[in-house]
């Protein structure tokens, strides 16, 4: 069996949580714009002009938590993406792997919603995510080395 077969339980898991965080990246764009609608907020003069606002507006604090949000999410969640294909190869434990993507997932959701609530909790969620990755890069790298 292929070790990216979706036979391979640790694949599929993988697939999941990807699709999961492939999905929650993309609702970060709505979210923002649901923000520049509702307070009127818009970085471009065209738009601000055709939603009837009165002058184009950068800095408003809440479209930006939501854009600093999405962007942390386009730091971090590319790079499980690429490092949950590669610790596939080291042929990891079903059970770790499966704890592993789950708990990356869970801490990046959990991150945008204390993000957005204005939570300086979310650096632990931040912290977590980052840790998982960690562990997969580190199981790589000590698999593959020399």
């Amino acid at each position: 069996m292929s070790a990216w077969s979706l036979d391979n339980p640790v694949f599929s898991s993988y697939v999941f949580y990807a699709g999961v965080l492939a999905a929650k990246v993309l609702i970060m764009a709505p979210i923002t714009g649901y923000y520049r609608i509702t307070k009127k907020v818009f970085a471009n003069e065209e738009d601000a002009k055709s939603m009837g606002a009165k002058e184009v507006k950068m800095n408003d604090a809440d479209v930006e938590r939501v854009r600093r949000a999405h962007q942390n999410d386009l730091e971090n969640i590319p790079v499980f993406w690429i490092l949950g294909l590669l610790y596939i190869l080291t042929n990891p434990s079903e059970m770790i792997a499966k704890t592993v993507f789950r708990v990356f997932c869970i801490s990046r959701i959990l991150h945008t919603l204390l993000y957005l609530g204005g939570s300086s909790r979310r650096g632990i969620s931040f912290m977590i995510g980052m840790v998982a990755n960690v562990f997969m890069a580190v199981n790589v790298i000590m698999t593959f080395c020399c």
